[in-house]
């Protein structure tokens, strides 16, 4: 069966692919560290993102040590396959997310055979969900070259990391930093503010804008205005195409 996250016109693409003007902008909203105490919250953010035509891709882990199993909060994966037959994506962030707290991130420094073990472990249990993806966004962003090598045999075919998003099937990359409040990054006023300013110059050269969000800090006021402030600024002032997080039989990105 092809994964709902598998199909063509998806992020990833070339900006001087057809329908999208040269240069055009691109916007990609993510949420991370999904589950059940903050779960009010993120639906709040979508909803409001649905009010303005934005699709989400949905980063979350099956596990937080010993303390979180996604697979005992009904809530949160009812809402996630809610979410994904309105279309928006669903993205593997991790195995373990409560291997984010040791000094590197889960997948930072993990050669092949461990990445793989890892990968597979998290594929099943997604699977055993209803949530099976062939997407990846490894926790912070930070993928080994370990992991990207074994993603492929894992059956992942696409990696969004810190610099790009990579197509690990053909090898390619589309180039775009993420911009993070939370999830090993800042999410203080200065920083929020330092993201909208970054979104809105990246949108302005007519790149790929990737904005994230840890869904524990979308309680307080600053990460979520910013969120919304910089999506605003993109999409009505430089007419930014807004995506999700998806892969293209197709070949459509050049090589890098």
């Amino acid at each position: 069966m092809v994964s709902p996250d598998v199909h063509p016109g998806v992020a990833g693409e070339s900006p001087t692919a057809a329908n999208i003007a040269p240069m055009t902008p691109r916007l990609i909203v993510s949420v991370s560290g999904l589950r059940d105490s903050v779960l009010d919250d993120a639906v709040d953010l979508v909803e409001a993102l649905d009010r303005r035509s934005v699709p989400v891709s949905l980063l979350v882990a099956p596990r937080r040590g010993h303390e979180y199993r996604l697979a005992e909060d009904a809530p949160t994966q009812q809402w996630l396959r809610h979410r994904r037959g309105l279309g928006d994506s669903i993205v593997l962030g991790g195995y373990d997310e409560a291997a984010t707290r040791r000094r590197r991130p889960e997948f930072a420094s993990l050669g092949p055979a461990e990445a793989a073990a890892r990968l597979a472990a998290a594929d099943r249990l997604m699977a055993e969900m209803g949530l099976r993806t062939r997407l990846f966004a490894p926790p912070r962003w930070d993928a080994s070259p370990g992991c990207l090598e074994a993603l492929p045999g894992a059956g992942f075919r696409l990696c969004a990391s810190l610099d790009g998003v990579y197509d690990v099937v053909r090898g390619t990359v589309d180039r775009g930093r993420a911009l993070s409040m939370g999830e090993g990054f800042l999410a203080d006023g200065w920083w929020c503010r330092a993201l909208v300013a970054a979104a809105g110059r990246t949108a302005e050269a007519g790149g790929l804008v990737r904005l994230n969000v840890s869904a524990k800090h979308l309680s307080r006021r600053a990460p979520r205005t910013a969120l919304l402030d910089a999506v605003d600024q993109v999409t009505e002032r430089y007419g930014a195409r807004a995506t999700r997080y998806a892969w293209s039989p197709v070949s459509l990105v050049r090589a890098a």
